[in-house]
């Protein structure tokens, strides 16, 4: 993980990133392995990077300001027999705004370096990114757009570490009309030092170029075959017989669902052993003769080698398994027989040729039950040959390894997972052990750390647990309330109700699992819990309980057997997980059973907030009139509306109670804030009145945090300001001060205590660039009231650590047994990521 440290204030303060989770953008082409063994996608508009080994993501890098479509390691898993002794790796990626830009990974600091943007020739989203190494430190890559053109270039790397990248742009290639969406570059076999592109896209066909390596390329020819949109182009590693490397296998897959292998060979080659082949047993098929491409002075035979049918819908890519280490040298290699396909028929497939026959067959099948999974965008092989991930129309990845060793047996591993949407909300479990968060692409997840028992210092690693909720609207906020064992919930979306979720018996048990027992709440969490888990219904939004004992009876014979309906959808089965879960297990066996629905509101619901006591919960929704703009009041377990507290004209857009519940302080569009005095005496009747309203900023006011040890608080604006208030004698607001002005927006706050005794804490301030920056806010105190406060900045977090786009939320972890010297602080933005960080003070 990155880590970053800050001096400043009065204290020293240490920031690392703990936890990254984040969700895969839906695009062909968006995921790559390097031959380093680090995978790259793009998460929004930052490229992430995740260490298959430990599941985790790494980091994200900022610097994209439109999605990420695709990413291209150099050297990729492809040469990684050549990669061993390298110690800085290089990774491409390209935007939907046109923008490609180059990274620098130093292996041995694990380090990443922004290098340069290429320039921008592209006018429109760069689709997919091709490369390969043609010497230790020379690359040659193309990068293909919707605006129809194909760009080559040359990129020298440097000898030493930190050295200036020498970029040459060698050629521009016009393909008409019709976008190529699928590119792969080969060294032609022979010596003529000659490179062929291979380029398919929406005319059906594949276009082959050749050129030398810092010339010109032009057109060879086409190959016709497949019937539909060329989606996905791979070229193996030329094959050597003799030592001498005489043809070159590419294969294509494509919408029309098949996928197809041709051979480039020598033209010579095949004349003088013409007569050595015919007496080989082999299909006819391979001696269809397809075109002539002629490089220089050689030319190559292209013939169909296979057909592979299997697949049930479009193929999106296909890959050759990258080739073994021949030699210790890692000079001379082996190229695999080997094709691993992945569709949107949910499944991936691994092709070999019999060892008989020679005709291409299916030998491996995996991720055909998932129910959840929609379909898989891409897939990858492991530089070693032993992994393979998929990543799914979900955002979400997949990954088998082959832990057979006298066959093969391909078994499901932990992945990292993520929203696949912005994170508009975060909330900590009452006791801090998960964090909540809920998102536009429609999901709520939790996260928390599991306890590794296998490690020797007992570590814990960070893993999503549970999907509570599936929806058919955006999820705007969530708030934590009370229940058993304070497991409960109460979310609301781009619809006018607000939704409450119950923890089931499962998710109490697996929770205990992945604390191991250090909870501060006992098994008692769990008695007379009766909900073992929830299903989805097939057209409905609401989660329907299973109750435990429901699994004693026979179940009835589902009347719908055989008939592919929407009605029959399988049902859950809610297991306590003994080990972080897979995506499988995460979208179909996690639910939460819906208790309650809240109705009042007359538009989407934008905020909602608990009070510590966990008897209240505060909600507003979108508006453009006093009317719509009053804020809720429900009571937890009667659920009653017990208030409509009326002050602002536009959309409240957050809401928070004092640390003793006495006050709620709202702000707004309209640019101000509002404190309410609410006061509970003790019967269900709760009263409450406008304390103070004040026209506080210039522009719209994002978010609001109070002083936990007093009735201070934080305000901040679109205007980049952020102020400090106080309540006097219950009755009026003062401004203490006005912190100077933030580089961006200020969208997201979170006060934290350090000193009760001094009246000391951190606030934690989130910006619209996603920049996070932590002040040290000490309140002043004399005989008649607050005299003042004092803030200092103490650490502006890494880039590098931060959002790439705007923090939505922050959030302090409740660690009320944990030793005040280290916090956590947890975040959510536009970026498709959470992140939770260690802040430790000295």
């Amino acid at each position: 993980m990155s880590s970053g440290d800050g001096r400043g204030g009065g204290r020293g303060v240490g920031v690392k990133g703990v936890f990254i989770g984040a969700g895969c953008n839906r695009i062909v082409n968006n995921c790559s392995w390097g031959a380093c063994d680090l995978v790259a996608f793009g998460a929004q508009n930052a490229v992430a990077i995740f260490n298959p080994e430990t599941a985790q993501i790494w980091t994200t890098l900022p610097g994209h300001k439109a999605a990420v479509n695709c990413t291209q390691w150099l050297p990729s898993n492809k040469f990684a027999f050549r990669a061993k002794k390298l110690d800085r790796h290089y990774l491409l990626s390209g935007d939907a705004a046109g923008e490609i830009i180059l990274w620098e990974y130093s292996v041995l600091e694990g380090k990443w370096r922004y290098v340069q943007q290429l320039p921008q020739l592209h006018k429109k989203g760069v689709t997919c990114i091709t490369g390969i190494m043609v010497s230790q430190t020379e690359a040659v890559f193309a990068s293909t757009s919707s605006d129809s053109m194909v760009y080559i270039w040359e990129v020298v790397f440097p000898s030493t570490s930190g050295g200036v990248c020498e970029l040459l742009h060698l050629d521009s290639l016009s393909v008409g009309t019709k976008p190529m969406v699928a590119l792969s570059l080969s060294e032609l076999p022979g010596s003529t030092g000659h490179l062929v592109l291979a380029m398919g896209g929406l005319d059906n066909k594949i276009h082959l170029y050749s050129g030398e390596r810092r010339g010109k390329f032009v057109r060879g020819c086409e190959l016709k075959g497949h019937t539909d949109w060329i989606r996905s182009l791979d070229f193996a590693l030329p094959t050597c017989t003799n030592g001498e490397a005489s043809n070159v296998l590419l294969v294509s897959s494509s919408q029309d669902r098949g996928i197809r292998i041709w051979k480039m060979a020598l033209k010579e080659s095949l004349d003088s052993n013409q007569s050595a082949y015919r007496k080989e047993k082999v299909s006819l098929a391979s001696y269809i003769e397809g075109p002539v491409l002629i490089a220089g002075t050689t030319s190559y035979q292209i013939s169909l080698e296979s057909l592979l049918i299997g697949h049930e819908d479009w193929v999106y890519s296909v890959e050759w398994q990258p080739p073994s280490n021949a030699s210790s040298e890692g000079i001379a290699y082996c190229q695999p027989q080997s094709i691993l396909s992945a569709s949107m028929d949910k499944t991936m497939m691994i092709w070999k040729p019999e060892k008989t026959s020679g005709i291409w067959m299916n030998v491996v099948t995996v991720g055909e039950l998932s129910h959840c999974a929609l379909g898989f965008y891409g897939g990858h092989w492991s530089p070693n040959g032993d992994s393979i991930l998929a990543h799914g129309y979900g955002g979400s990845f997949h990954l088998w390894k082959n832990v057979g060793t006298e066959y093969e047996n391909w078994q499901p591993q932990k992945v990292p997972s993520g929203h696949f949407a912005a994170i508009a909300d975060i909330a900590w479990g009452r006791s801090g052990q998960y964090l909540l968060s809920v998102s536009h692409d429609q999901t709520t997840r939790i996260f928390a750390p599991w306890k590794n028992e296998a490690s020797p210092r007992d570590e814990e690693s960070w893993h999503e647990i549970a999907r509570p909720q599936v929806h058919g609207h955006d999820i705007n906020c969530v708030a934590i309330i009370q229940g058993k064992g304070n497991h409960r919930f109460v979310s609301g979306a781009d619809e006018k109700v607000a939704r409450v979720f119950e923890a089931p018996l499962s998710f109490l048990k697996t929770l205990d699992h992945a604390i191991s027992q250090t909870s501060d709440f006992s098994d008692d969490s769990q008695v007379g819990v009766q909900i073992l888990g929830a299903n989805m219904s097939a057209l409905g939004l609401s989660q329907k309980p299973i109750y435990v004992h429901a699994e004693q009876h026979t179940p009835d014979k589902n009347v719908n057997d055989g008939l592919d309906t929407l009605e029959t959808i399988p049902d859950a089965v809610p297991v306590v997980l003994t080990e972080p879960p897979i995506e499988d297990q995460l979208a179909w066996h996690t639910l939460w059973p819906e208790s309650h629905k809240l109705y009042g509101h007359g538009n989407e619901l934008f905020a909602l907030c608990s009070d510590h006591d966990g008897k209240l919960v505060a909600s507003s929704c979108k508006a453009q009139s006093a009317a719509v703009a009053e804020i809720w009041l429900w009571q937890i377990g009667s659920w009653k509306a017990v208030g409509r507290l009326q002050s602002h004209t536009l959309t409240v857009t957050q809401m928070e109670f004092s640390h003793d519940d006495k006050f709620l302080l709202a702000v707004s569009r309209d640019r101000q804030f509002s404190v309410f005095s609410i006061d509970k005496a003790g019967t269900d009747e709760i009263t409450y009145q406008l304390v103070a309203k004040q026209e506080a900023h210039k522009r719209i006011i994002w978010a609001c945090s109070w002083n936990p040890y007093g009735y201070e608080f934080a305000t901040g604006s679109r205007d980049k300001t952020v102020k400090i208030w106080t309540v006097e004698n219950e009755s009026s607001v003062k401004l203490l001060a006005t912190l100077p002005q933030f580089s961006s927006s200020v969208m997201a706050l979170s006060w934290v205590g350090l000193d009760c005794n001094s009246n000391e804490g951190l606030l934690a301030v989130g910006m619209e660039n996603g920049l996070i920056e932590l002040w040290n806010l000490s309140v002043k105190r004399s005989d008649d009231g607050v005299a003042g406060a004092v803030a200092s900045l103490v650490v502006r977090l890494e880039p590098l650590m931060c959002h790439v786009s705007a923090v939505n939320r922050l959030a302090w972890r409740n660690c009320k047994n944990e030793d005040s010297g280290s916090l956590q602080l947890a975040s959510c933005g536009a970026d498709q990521c959470v992140r939770v960080f260690q802040v430790n003070i000295n």
